[in-house]
């Protein structure tokens, strides 16, 4: 880092500044946390290297060694990677080493023969379109449950600062917490507040709406969405997400446990009808498949060439250099296809994502684990919800002005209206879809596909999915 101040006095004046502003819950439905909790003092193993690790202690509870490395490989999409430099600054000085930080977009090919030879690094950031399946390499990851038990930097049971414990869920595979998902993440649709309301108009809550909103966008020589060819499956969640609030569990259930003939759902087929027709009337910006995903959402964000756009929570830092001044960003869950929905219109889809994960053949697996733990401090924490204008899933660091985003106030909002109607939805990234799901996705949103190829083509990928793969059970 270029900054002259050593990291010890970086790290004293950002904890003061940090949290002093982040003293309000983020969220009145996710202000509970965690009960119980484990020891303290767990036990410490070797590094994963076969040296043993200094004695463990509350303060050092993996028993690392003084001037040890530590080596990490971090998804470098909306979130960047700084963040995980903060907590290397801060291992610098618990420990005297040093961690690398080694940005990647292309976490599968890159790590993928690492794990192969043996020498996968000590953690990743197992995130992106080009993300790992974790069933195919579950068995070569660390169980760590361990971090959770153990103390954060400030002291206290990283278990009880959760905003709540399900958090966890989405990273544990067959009783296994082989990942830790380090931010709370939710998918709606995104638009400026302030077009919105320049023009009268209001979000959208079903497909019919969309439509209509979809007219009143071409009167103005706009589009109704836009995407990109790296980013098509977004439109594949928006429509997953409408289907589960359609059709409920039934739909959900379904999809997550590969089931034949999942796709031809009451729900998801209507939700296909209703894109379909969109894209026929030509409310979707032509040439997102030759589109890179970035240049197709600066074409909303700044352009406003359109003017919803699904994505996750990370779209207003992902986007900040490439947003219209006074945009006023906001966010709506997915739409419903009528009122008959088996879930109400304001259920979220609400997750934790960006999944960390320990490789059990890594040089420094203990070291590995000690980033996590320092990421899930409250000073990181904080630090992060305060660059990255997102919550993590450590409670209490999210002020109610979201330091002053619209979009971090819209999260809580819609968090908020949810109550206890979330859900969330793993087989995708679980069994390595994306990529050829994207194939299929790109050809129906340019309008070449049917909603019956569409049907057949995602059927025979989840079909060949669960032939060549072990399914883990969905309940």
């Amino acid at each position: 880092m270029s900054d002259s101040k050593s990291p010890l006095s970086r790290r004293s004046v950002l904890r003061g500044a940090l949290f002093t502003a982040a003293a309000v819950p983020f969220g009145v439905t996710l202000a509970s946390c965690a009960t119980g909790g484990g020891s303290d003092d767990p036990t410490t193993d070797d590094g994963g290297d076969g040296e043993t690790s200094a004695p463990a202690d509350a303060s050092n509870p993996f028993g690392i060694e003084e001037g040890a490395t530590v080596e990490t490989v971090i998804f470098n999409g909306g979130y960047g990677v700084d963040y995980v430099e903060f907590a290397a600054a801060i291992f610098a000085d618990l420990h005297g080493g040093e961690a690398t930080v080694e940005p990647s977009t292309e976490i599968t090919s890159a790590m993928q023969p690492r794990f192969v030879a043996g020498n996968p690094p000590d953690l990743i950031d197992n995130s992106g379109a080009q993300s790992m399946g974790l069933n195919a390499i579950l068995g070569q990851l660390e169980d760590l449950t361990d971090v959770i038990d153990a103390p954060n930097v400030e002291g206290t049971t990283i278990r009880d600062t959760l905003v709540n414990p399900n958090v966890l869920d989405s990273g544990i595979f067959d009783g296994k917490l082989a990942a830790i998902n380090y931010v709370l993440s939710l998918y709606g649709i995104w638009y400026s507040g302030s077009l919105f309301e320049a023009n009268g108009w209001t979000p959208p809550t079903t497909w019919e709406e969309a439509k209509a909103l979809g007219a009143a966008a071409k009167e103005q020589d706009k589009y109704l969405f836009v995407w990109g060819k790296e980013a098509a499956t977004y439109y594949q969640t928006l429509a997953i997400d409408s289907a589960i609030m359609q059709g409920g569990d039934e739909v959900r259930l379904a999809l997550d446990n590969l089931e034949e003939d999942c796709w031809s759902k009451d729900a998801i087929q209507a939700v296909f009808t209703a894109m379909k027709e969109i894209i026929d009337l030509g409310y979707f910006k032509p040439g997102g498949s030759g589109t890179e995903f970035k240049t197709a959402q600066a074409q909303w964000a700044l352009d406003q060439d359109a003017l919803l756009y699904p994505s996750g929570s990370w779209i207003e830092n992902e986007m900040k250099p490439n947003t219209a001044d006074g945009f006023e960003m906001r966010g709506v869950p997915a739409l419903v296809v009528d009122d008959s929905s088996a879930m109400p219109k304001t259920a979220l889809h609400s997750t934790a994502g960006e999944p960390y994960i320990v490789p059990s053949d890594g040089a420094n697996v203990n070291g590995g684990k000690e980033i996590l733990r320092i990421m899930l401090s409250k000073e990181s924490a904080a630090n992060f919800a305060k660059t990255k204008l997102a919550p993590t899933v450590i409670a209490d660091t999210v002020p109610e002005d979201g330091f002053g985003s619209t979009a971090l106030v819209s999260q809580s909002e819609m968090l908020a209206a949810a109550g206890t109607d979330t859900f969330t939805h793993n087989f995708v990234g679980l069994y390595g879809l994306n990529q050829a799901q994207l194939v299929v996705w790109n050809a129906f949103l340019d309008g070449s596909k049917s909603v019956e190829e569409l049907t057949s083509d995602l059927q025979a990928i989840t079909d060949e999915a669960r032939n060549t793969q072990e399914v883990i059970p969905v309940s």
